[in-house]
């Protein structure tokens, strides 16, 4: 006969393939593996002290209760039967009779008459479309129905009088409370004026907590950006407006998403038998069930969507922790207090951040099962819940199907939340990484509300993983992040709500969890060892050592005003890297007030339109800052402010801190990494302060272009050596528009081995009373391969341009490029 250590710990392993059936829904082997468990700690029980043997025999009878109830319920399911069916049939029509009702009262209450009566109609017709089901609360509900209509129609008939509806007349009583009705008894309210429908609006991200610090109207060119940027994987995702919170969740029969089913991953499809509703799945399904998600609820399958399932995670405890609606207020119909309702039509809408602004993304409620009816998608352990479910899959509409190739958390929580995304990437060698920084604003953040956050490990051996419990390029949500006596501790939860850290302060950890330590987290390893839900307690050393980087998304509310551009920015405009010159690359100038204190944010991001991109995304971008407000020409003269590091996510986050002695200025010049695609993108500042954001447009209306080649006596060098330089060659520059305030950019382009210059020289003026500002003007030190002069002020006339090489004899062709606002010549002179 095994020992009682044996037996405790087989005892534990059925208890581990108990609690995984419980939490899938299948209730037999679910009790089968319960009652194992019991048996063996009963076992165990009678070989060791009383003290300990009383604690057994309880978990023993705890299991023993948990199996009895699950097979009283399996006992209680209904074999599939013509009269099952019939009764199914009955209950789905009632709850869409509701459902119909909810939606019509609500638009009578806001005083919406028409669709009102629009919708109570459909009540009654979908009511009488079924005579034979048509009495008791459904005859209740098209009674109430029409006489409603009729009332806001001011159309009076005699109460016997049922226009048509075939059914006996009795006294009308009040609707009984269904399962999303708030304000049944709505007969004896006061018809209500119509008023005119909510005008569409497409807004640079206003809300009650940002002010927008520019104009409102998008201009025709953002338009055509974020049109293009709307057709995601060749299915279209339009502007989320206030018009949308009209949308219609009502059909005569259940609605199917126009757009087909989603395609499956490869290990869905091995699984794959159908796609079910959520009536085929739970016989009372609702959104999310009782008043807040439970996080503990989240359990991942066999889509690679940890960092989605992450994101659904730290966003329902956040919910839970602050009682603020983060992502649950994005799934739609919703209830009157903005929480989502089952709709027995099948159809949900939910509003991500895409592409620069939020997006209407509608689904159906088609659901991918197995053979066992389980569900093949990421799912509440509540079987009758499904906001995790509807969630993922709208994102996996967007993102192109359920074979997705993989995300980030700063990804996945901006398009759920439009929370502000950052990458801490954990780089213990780099002598900028601030370690001990970095825990104490999460630590205190988290406390506040004023970050989401999740953490990723990079590649594992197998080894590695094995003896750490964690798994390779995996998501982790971070629950809390607690110091307990100068112990630095995060908690976190693996997606696939099973498989834990095995190392310090894991529950198999018996050394460094004391009872104080155990008491301040209401912690108990030792109950945790026996159920394995994916949630542990980690310290923050083995964090560094295990994970790669921190996901933080921060929430907008930490400022006041914000204002975003949309742009694109065509492959063949400027040079494919910017190693020489930034001058065609998008640049944009941020001002504030002299005394503005606080912060601004910069989150340059990227649009995505199909799923290769995201699949194999290689194009790195980043931005630069300089310290002037002015157009930027070179990268590094003078050295950016910040200087931006270029990565390969859709999102950069830099961050400008104005203190008292900051400037007031600023230049923002987006860059890429050898630039081969055009891109579309979306530039958002958030700042705590009013500052202005605008394009630096081009001023240069009129450009003209020669070449030209250093070659033996042409070949000068510079001002150095006078007997050489005027041997140079020479072109003429003829300003032909009348303003004597012409602005002028001279580029030069030659061989990067040579160091190049620019000189411009004003030989004439055509205005006889105006002074010219220079005689002469050169283009400064010498650089690599390119320079520029900018000339302002310039009164028409001619200037001889001279370009030149630092060394004399210095062959090579060159390219003169002369740009100006108004009509101009250039030839060699």
């Amino acid at each position: 006969m095994p020992n009682e250590d044996q037996l405790i710990n087989d005892a534990i392993d059925a208890a581990k393939l108990a609690i995984k059936f419980d939490e899938e829904g299948q209730g037999s082997p679910s009790a089968y593996y319960y009652k194992i468990a019991a048996k063996w700690l009963d076992q165990a029980a009678q070989s060791v002290s009383d003290e300990r043997s009383e604690s057994l025999k309880k978990k023993s009878n705890e299991y023993e209760a948990r199996a009895e109830v699950l097979l009283a319920g399996a006992k209680q399911e209904v074999q599939d039967s013509p009269e099952n069916a019939k009764e199914i049939q009955r209950k789905t029509v009632i709850k869409r009779c509701y459902f119909l009702m909810q939606q019509a009262i609500e638009e009578d209450e806001h005083g919406d008459k028409l669709d009102a009566i629009e919708l109570y109609a459909k009540a009654v017709e979908y009511a009488t479309s079924y005579p034979d089901i048509l009495q008791g609360e459904l005859k209740t509900i098209a009674l109430q129905a029409l006489e409603r209509a009729e009332t806001l129609k001011g159309i009076k008939r005699d109460s016997a009088d049922t226009s048509g509806v075939s059914v006996a007349p009795e006294p009308l009583a009040p609707i009984p409370k269904g399962p999303t009705i708030n304000n049944p008894n709505i007969t004896n309210q006061k018809p209500t004026t119509s008023t005119s429908a909510p005008t569409p609006v497409l807004h640079r991200g206003a809300s009650a907590h940002l002010k927008i610090t520019g104009d409102e109207a998008y201009t025709d060119r953002e338009k055509a950006v974020l049109l293009h940027t709307s057709k995601i994987n060749g299915r279209d995702f339009v502007p989320f407006m206030s018009v949308d919170l009209k949308e219609r969740f009502q059909y005569s029969i259940p609605f199917t998403d126009k757009d087909g089913p989603l395609a499956l991953a490869p290990k869905q499809r091995k699984e794959f038998t159908k796609f079910a509703r959520l009536e085929q799945i739970s016989p009372d399904p609702v959104i999310v069930n009782g008043g807040v998600p439970n996080y503990l609820h989240i359990k991942q399958t066999v889509i690679s969507d940890c960092s989605l399932v992450a994101s659904l995670a730290v966003s329902a405890n956040y919910e839970a922790r602050f009682g603020r609606k983060l992502v649950t207020a994005i799934i739609y119909p919703q209830s009157k207090d903005r929480k989502p309702i089952y709709n027995p039509f099948g159809k949900y809408m939910i509003k991500l951040h895409i592409n620069g602004i939020p997006r209407k993304v509608i689904i159906d409620d088609h659901l991918p099962i197995d053979r066992h009816g389980r569900l093949l998608c990421s799912y509440s352990s509540n079987k009758n819940e499904f906001w995790i479910s509807l969630l993922e899959k709208a994102y996996m509409k967007v993102m192109g199907g359920y074979d997705f190739p993989g995300s980030n958390s700063n990804i996945d929580l901006h398009a759920l939340t439009g929370w502000i995304p950052e990458r801490a990437g954990i780089r213990l060698a780099d002598p900028d990484f601030n370690k001990d920084g970095l825990f104490t604003n999460l630590e205190a953040r988290m406390a506040k509300g004023d970050v989401l956050v999740s953490v990723a490990t990079g590649e594992l051996s197998d080894l590695e993983a094995e003896r750490s419990g964690l798994v390779a390029t995996h998501a982790y949500a971070v629950m809390d992040v607690r110091t307990v006596n100068g112990v630095r501790l995060l908690k976190l939860k693996n997606p696939w709500s099973h498989l834990r850290w095995r190392g310090n302060y894991s529950e198999l950890d018996l050394e460094h969890w004391t009872s104080e330590l155990q008491q301040t987290l209401n912690y108990d390893p030792q109950s945790a060892a026996e159920f394995d839900n994916g949630v542990f307690w980690i310290d923050y050393e083995s964090v560094l050592k295990f994970f790669d980087v921190f996901y933080m998304n921060w929430n907008p509310e930490l400022f006041k005003y914000t204002y975003c551009i949309h742009q694109m920015w065509h492959a063949g405009t400027g040079p494919v890297k910017d190693l020489y010159t930034v001058a065609a690359n998008p640049q944009f100038s941020l001002s504030v007030s002299p005394e503005a204190q606080g912060a601004i944010w910069i989150l340059l991001s990227r649009h995505i339109t199909d799923i290769e991109d995201f699949r194999n995304n290689q194009e790195f971008i980043t931005v630069f800052i300089y310290k002037n407000g002015r157009k930027v020409y070179y990268p590094y003269d003078p050295p950016p402010y910040i200087d931006g590091v270029k990565i390969n996510s859709p999102h950069y986050l830099c961050k400008i801190i104005l203190g008292p002695n900051s400037g007031r200025d600023y230049t923002i010049v987006v860059s890429q990494y050898e630039k081969s695609t055009t891109i579309y993108y979306t530039l958002r500042a958030y700042a705590t302060c009013p500052f202005r954001l605008n394009e630096i447009k081009n001023p240069y209306m009129q450009e003209k272009q020669v070449t030209g080649e250093w070659k033996g006596i042409t070949a000068g060098g510079c001002p150095n050596h006078p007997t050489t330089y005027p041997n140079n060659p020479k072109f003429r520059l003829e300003i032909e528009d009348g303003s004597d305030n012409n602005q002028i950019l001279l580029e030069l382009k030659g061989p990067k081995q040579y160091q190049i210059g620019l000189e411009a020289v004003i030989r004439q003026v055509n205005n006889e009373s105006v002074t010219a500002p220079f005689r002469s003007k050169s283009s400064g030190p010498y650089r690599s391969g390119y320079v520029v002069l900018e000339l302002g002020n310039i009164p028409s006339g001619t200037l001889d341009i001279i370009p030149s090489t630092f060394t004399p004899g210095h062959e090579g062709p060159f390219i003169l490029i002369a740009k100006s606002s108004g009509p101009l010549k250039l030839y060699k002179s």
